[in-house]
């Protein structure tokens, strides 16, 4: 074990930020607690009942009517009821998890129902490690939307889209084209962050799929910016990177509607590389035309 003394205040800093976001809230109890003696207490406890149901007939007797005979080394198995309490339910299958997603999904009349039932759906497991649901917000009577990734681990911490650092250049991003996160509606294609930041997996996509899509049908917008690579790859269909994605006007089709989408790159991304400002700026002045041709902006 390395010891603090042997870090700087730099390899601190990001030692407690992996922690952070591995889920790690709380490093020391607030009361000094003896888990030696706590384990031996458990042992002490559990050795009766143990013994009991590990007991074994005499060599030529059979078990008492009714008496189940255990072999010497088996594990002892908790009743179904016992089982439920005592942890999570085993996951369902996929394919019946996404055919619940687009029933949940398909049934809501409204953002607001939407949101209680996405909320309430536990068919995802990437929910089970997430702090936060992330759902859309601000105006969704603006007829703009701008869909991110995924949430990071400032998004699960904050539980609202686009926070810390990135979510600053985010808002002066809107900013520059006369925009702000109250003007727009906001949201991200996955509602739950994946562990470490990973890509969502195929299945987890085909489940979340039924979400984002009905929050589009329901909230009706006139154009679509797309940040980053996945959203834009969820979107369009293609694997190409953000840098061929991005910057051309393609139309998504969702339920009955066909809506005109730009991708460009994530705030992120341009925190990682700066240098790509130049081609985010000529994405937002695109969206920024795009938005005023059809009266969603004033001049």
């Amino acid at each position: 074990m390395i010891s603090a003394n042997d870090l700087s205040p730099a390899e601190l800093a990001a030692l407690l930020h992996f922690h952070a976001d591995a889920g790690v809230e709380w490093l020391l109890e607030e009361e000094a607690i003896d888990r030696f003696a706590e384990f031996e207490a458990m042992k002490a406890a559990r050795g009766p009942a143990a013994q009991a149901q590990l007991q074994r007939p005499a060599a030529g007797e059979r078990p008492a009517p009714g008496q189940a005979q255990v072999r010497p080394n088996a594990a002892v198995r908790p009743a179904p009821a016992e089982r439920a309490a005592s942890g999570p339910q085993p996951a369902i299958p996929d394919g019946e998890a996404v055919q619940q997603a687009r029933f949940v999904a398909e049934t809501a009349r409204s953002l607001v129902e939407l949101k209680s039932a996405i909320e309430a759906f536990s068919g995802c497991n990437l929910k089970h490690s997430a702090r936060s649901t992330i759902f859309a917000s601000g105006d969704a009577e603006s007829g703009i939307m701008v869909i991110g990734s995924a949430p990071s681990a400032e998004d699960d911490r904050e539980g609202m889209p686009f926070s810390g650092k990135s979510g600053q250049l985010f808002d002066k991003m809107l900013a520059a084209i006369g925009l702000t996160r109250s003007s727009v509606l906001l949201t991200q294609v996955i509602p739950w962050r994946p562990p470490g930041n990973r890509a969502p997996s195929a299945a987890e996509m085909d489940i979340c799929r039924p979400f984002i899509e009905r929050q589009i049908a329901l909230a009706e917008p006139k154009a679509i910016l797309l940040l980053g690579n996945f959203s834009a790859r969820f979107f369009f269909g293609e694997n190409d990177t953000i840098h061929g994605l991005r910057g051309r006007w393609k139309e998504i089709a969702v339920a009955d509607c066909v809506i005109p989408a730009i991708a460009s790159l994530h705030p992120q991304d341009l925190l990682t590389a700066p240098v790509n400002k130049r081609l985010a700026w000529n994405d937002l002045l695109a969206f920024q035309a795009k938005l005023k041709s059809l009266s969603l902006l004033r001049n």
